[in-house]
């Protein structure tokens, strides 16, 4: 954790321990900052890779001034920290996916186990927002697939490039959770946010949204060099998946939420506070 800032009215820069997810969609968000194409005489970022339900616990105890976080963890650490506008990964009637290797109706969720990622993950917040009765298995989230084929869980809750390629393997799809979501709330599914430390002084706050938006906005305007900075961390994916993947998650709403983002957000976390997942009901909050 960073103690002692300089100011800005320093002339030294004022550093920022920014924490993401190695995954190719962070990466590509990211890869303006961390490329230094976006650059600031006020700021600098210093960069920390770590999975995003690690991450999530890292926010609640507070480590860092900038984290990427699961939408599900936000109340959890909204006392320590406020949503950046920029930088939100977005189903828009796609989301995470309830998969089985047998045929299996929505319904027959119920009272299951099902592997799934974490649980502070917003997969996880949707599914129990679908259907609260299942008995939840965590597993990382590679570990899915091959949970349900060793016998571990009866259901498997897919995120990343699994929602992918689960069909390859024997696995049939069960519910989409983004396209639930979508039919019933006519909202997209926010799944993943940023988050900046509330104690940091505002004008330091501004200028990371600013260089936010802009990074993400360099690497929609330079699609191809992102894409390639991206898969590095793929973990060896095929490129035309990591771009479908990434041009999935990666929208308008991840450059500026807008007032849609934070509407489905409220509306994301009222409903797991209704379900008894959220203990209290916040009211969200984002930085610009």
């Amino acid at each position: 954790m960073i103690l002692n800032h300089a100011s800005m009215t320093d002339t030294s820069p004022f550093e920022i321990v920014s924490a993401h997810s190695p995954d190719s969609d962070d990466a590509y968000m990211f890869y303006g900052l961390a490329t230094k194409k976006i650059r600031s005489p006020r700021v600098t970022f210093k960069h920390v890779l770590s999975d995003i339900e690690s991450l999530n616990r890292k926010a609640v105890e507070g480590v860092y001034d900038l984290s990427a976080i699961s939408y599900h963890a936000y109340p959890s650490v909204a006392d320590k920290y406020v949503l950046m506008a920029a930088g939100s990964s977005i189903g828009d009637g796609y989301g995470p996916m309830v998969v089985s290797l047998h045929p299996t109706e929505p319904e027959e969720i119920k009272g299951k186990r099902i592997a799934i990622p974490g649980l502070l993950t917003t997969a996880y917040l949707a599914l129990k927002i679908f259907q609260p009765d299942f008995i939840p298995v965590v597993v990382p989230f590679d570990k899915i697939l091959e949970t349900v084929q060793a016998g571990g869980a009866d259901l498997g809750l897919i995120i990343h490039e699994a929602q992918l390629t689960y069909n390859k393997v024997g696995f049939h799809r069960v519910l989409d959770t983004g396209k639930w979501w979508k039919e019933t709330f006519g909202l997209p599914l926010p799944l993943g946010g940023n988050v900046l430390r509330r104690s940091l002084p505002d004008d330091v706050k501004s200028e990371c949204c600013r260089m936010m938006k802009d990074s993400i906005q360099y690497a929609l305007d330079n699609n191809v060099a992102a894409l390639e900075y991206a898969l590095q961390f793929a973990r060896d994916m095929d490129p035309r998946l990591a771009e479908k993947f990434v041009g999935m998650y990666v929208n308008h709403y991840t450059v500026d939420a807008g007032e849609v983002i934070p509407k489905a957000v409220q509306l994301l976390l009222d409903k797991g506070h209704e379900v008894g997942l959220i203990p209290n009901r916040i009211v969200v909050e984002f930085a610009r």
